[in-house]
């Protein structure tokens, strides 16, 4: 057998070293992710700002009717997204600055704001701001009920609602619209 040279062995060992580093490395970093995944950690730009609904709950079958008294039909071809709320009774204002609120983000969705409805469960109060996307809808007790946590004690959550009838989105009392309208945007890109 022949003996290594010094120079023969520190190469064998430097490439060693490249070797397990380059194992560490890789088999590392998978560690380090399944980690982070099983953790339950997500990166901030998957995050949603609303509380995402699991299951949706399904409204197609409501039979939801406009303050006029004409049906209000889903229309899933039109793929139009809805933000919805249902307040309480005498809700003054709270309502017309939450009116204030969506009006402004309905503005800031610019060219996409036609894809865009509001929803109004029960008669707004006067000083409403008028929105142009506003749907005011009868007041329906059977419907308001089957929202998720419409009796906040807090005051009043939104919805959103995707363009097949499904409530997929809530926000608590006192969300912030910035939220609302960057979570709206990116569903608005999905259609």
């Amino acid at each position: 057998m022949n003996a290594l040279t010094p120079e023969q062995l520190a190469i064998r060992t430097r490439g060693r070293r490249v070797l397990l580093l380059i194992f560490a490395m890789f088999f590392g970093s998978m560690a380090l992710a399944g980690a982070l995944r099983f953790s339950g950690w997500m990166p901030q730009i998957n995050r949603n700002h609303g509380q995402l609904l699991e299951p949706p709950v399904d409204l197609r079958d409501a039979r939801l009717q406009l303050a006029d008294g004409t049906p209000y039909a889903w229309d899933p071809a039109a793929r139009h997204w809805r933000i919805a709320l249902a307040p309480a009774a005498g809700c003054a204002q709270e309502c017309v600055i939450l009116s204030q609120q969506l009006d402004t983000v309905w503005q800031l969705f610019g060219h996409n704001a036609d894809n865009v409805e509001i929803l109004w469960l029960g008669m707004p109060p006067q000083q409403a701001a008028a929105m142009p996307a506003l749907r005011v809808l009868s007041a329906d007790a059977a419907t308001r009920a089957r929202l998720p946590g419409v009796d906040d004690p807090a005051g009043t959550p939104v919805y959103v609602i995707d363009p097949n009838g499904f409530v997929v989105l809530r926000y608590a009392p006192g969300f912030d619209p910035g939220g609302l309208r960057t979570d709206l945007a990116r569903l608005l890109k999905l259609k």
